[in-house]
């Protein structure tokens, strides 16, 4: 952006030039990036329009002078704060009038923000540099479009050319690349109600975490807040299905809470996170959390949660974690929602995504296999998009799971390219990564190859809960059951209502049966049949788990309704091509626990 060229400069070229004050300001186009990429020529034309019938004019008219241009935005000094001030107004106006009049509709609209900033300048030749500069060069990012920031220097330098009725405290901001905190103002009578069009990748849906709000200017509580958010912006970003709008761009909404179709609005997102942090009688905090639809206003998912004083970055860790895992699904169920009421040809390869994703985990064959049809019309529509290619690989791989393959090697061959594709064409999409792992440890047995795809996944999505969810089999593989249980759990508590829980509890199960521990294995299993009892994998973990505690009667009988559903097994053809246990003393006690269960040889 514009700001970080005139800093780098800054940073360099201020020396002896001469030092006088002025009045700065910085005008930003929002969401540049986003609308050159959706409408570069059309984008371009309606900036240079405004540029140069408005901005250059009004600098002009006011005393002032344009100081630098890059592709987003304007510098301009003026010799007076007032000055500086009417510019601002009058630029807004216009650009107001502009998307209200008759081009009004056009699909890369113009809106700037401002920011106003007085203090001491070194001038050399044309240019003006110093720490003003840098400081008024961060502003405009805490403005909302259309909107005016001021500093509190330039508050103070304004006198009465603005009645305090017109201003609204921000209360103190981080700025970056700046170790105190500004004291901001914004002038309320110049937002402009426009939305800068958002088109994330495969029509994904789009999220704002707000900052949470909170009275009081308590460092503590405001370094806190500013933690979770980002964390939480963080991990949201990294699950590859929702398009996150940067913390930057929705700090404008610091120091109040904002009506979601406002932010939602300004933003340009479907969906605004917000909240509340308040300070409780232990030293802990209290928050209080909101997902909002920002087209009907109504709340989607609220939740409350607690911060005791103790152990405050591990309790951060807690909150993100209960955020996304309570957030990300009611995300998904009223995009599908959605996506069930648009007519097939009109929906976006997200759209078919989730019609796959509300079938996948049925245990009726005939929709389970409509799910890869929604897939192939996905990786159609957007073939630069990894995530239906990961999930139409875990399609083939859950197929071959359930012994509903009529030709293993084709869909593990399938499964493992599909996979191979989705990590090549998004190296940090943790499903991709995550199903690429388990298909490396489950069909080519390569189990360190599996971790290190694990571990890219988890480093690039730490909240993802099918990362954790498969690489405990991994670990389990290799005889690290007290590791592999953590990491069950963990998947489990990440996505709490997950359509294939059976799946999830039986990696717990398996997890539990590698640690030795195998009265929770039968335990866990059993809740994992009684949510998809025709599952083959899940019978077979049952029937060893269960000769495994010396109830060989009850192991026999699961294994004949095993052997039922895949009347071909044998445990020779087992153990030479689908065993997963790497270690030792696991293979050959699993082996021995089917044996007794009554599989055949």
């Amino acid at each position: 952006m514009m700001q970080d060229t005139a800093l780098v400069r800054s940073r360099s070229d201020a020396t002896e030039g001469r030092r006088r004050g002025a009045a700065i300001a910085f005008a930003d186009v929002v969401g540049y990036s986003t609308l050159m990429a959706a409408d570069e020529a059309g984008t371009y034309r309606r900036w240079m329009t405004v540029l140069h019938d408005l901005i250059e004019p009004e600098t002009a008219r006011h005393g002032g002078r344009i100081v630098d241009l890059a592709g987003d935005g304007v510098l301009a000094e003026f010799p007076r704060a007032p000055d500086a001030l009417s510019w601002a107004r009058q630029v807004q106006r216009g650009v107001r009038a502009r998307l209200e009049g008759d081009d009004g509709g056009d699909a890369v609209p113009i809106a700037l923000r401002i920011g106003l900033h007085e203090g001491e300048v070194y001038e050399s030749g044309a240019n003006i540099f110093g720490d003003a500069v840098n400081f008024a060069a961060r502003l405009q990012a805490h403005a909302a479009p259309g909107g005016i920031v001021v500093s509190e220097r330039m508050r103070a330098a304004l006198g009465d050319a603005t009645p305090d009725l017109e201003l609204r405290d921000l209360g103190y901001v981080d700025l970056k690349g700046f170790e105190r905190r500004a004291h901001l103002f914004t002038i309320e009578t110049d937002l402009v109600p426009v939305t800068t069009p958002l088109h994330p990748p495969g029509g994904l849906p789009s999220i704002a975490v707000l900052p949470l709000f909170e009275q009081g200017g308590d460092p503590d509580r405001a370094y806190f807040a500013d933690g979770v958010v980002e964390d939480i912006a963080l991990s949201l970003a990294g699950l590859h299905e929702l398009f996150v709008v940067s913390t930057a761009s929705s700090a404008m909404f610091r120091g109040r809470l904002a009506d979601p179709r406002e932010a939602g609005r300004a933003l340009g997102v479907g969906y605004v996170l917000f909240g509340r942090i308040t300070r409780m009688p232990d030293g802990g905090y209290g928050i209080a959390m909101q997902l909002c639809d920002t087209r009907s206003g109504a709340t989607l998912w609220g939740e409350r949660l607690r911060a005791p004083r103790s152990d405050i970055f591990e309790v951060q860790d807690e909150i993100v974690r209960q955020v996304v895992a309570g957030l990300a699904p009611q995300v998904r169920t009223a995009e599908l929602q959605r996506a069930m009421r648009k007519r097939p040809e009109s929906q976006t390869a997200y759209d078919r995504m989730l019609r796959a994703l509300h079938v996948i985990a049925s245990a009726d064959r005939d929709t389970f296999d409509g799910a890869r049809r929604h897939l192939a019309e996905a990786m159609e529509e957007e073939p630069g998009f990894a995530s239906p290619f990961a999930w139409a690989a875990r399609w083939h791989s859950v197929r071959i799971g359930r012994g509903w393959s009529s030709d293993v090697a084709t869909d593990s061959a399938q499964a493992l390219d599909l996979a191979t594709r989705a990590a090549a064409l998004d190296r940090s999409n943790a499903l991709a990564l995550a199903t690429l792992g388990h298909l490396k440890a489950f069909l080519l047995h390569d189990c360190d190859a599996a971790m290190e795809c694990f571990e890219e996944a988890l480093a690039a999505c730490p909240n993802h809960a099918l990362a954790w969810t498969l690489s405990s089999g991994t670990l389990s593989y290799l005889g690290r059951g007290p590791q592999a249980v953590r990491h069950a759990e963990r998947g489990l508590r990440l996505s709490p209502r997950d359509p294939m829980r059976y799946a999830q509890l039986m990696f717990l199960a398996i997890a539990q049966y590698a640690s030795g521990d195998h009265v929770e294995a039968v335990r866990s299993i059993r809740r994992s049949a009684s949510e998809n009892p025709m599952h083959g994998a899940t019978l077979m973990v049952l029937a060893a788990s269960l000769a495994a505690t010396g109830r060989i009667e009850e192991a026999r009988q699961v294994g004949a309704r095993f052997r039922a559903l895949q009347p071909d097994f044998s445990l020779a053809l087992y153990v030479s091509r689908r065993m997963p246990f790497r270690d030792p003393a696991l293979r050959e006690g699993f082996l021995a626990h089917l044996r007794a269960a009554g599989l055949p040889e």
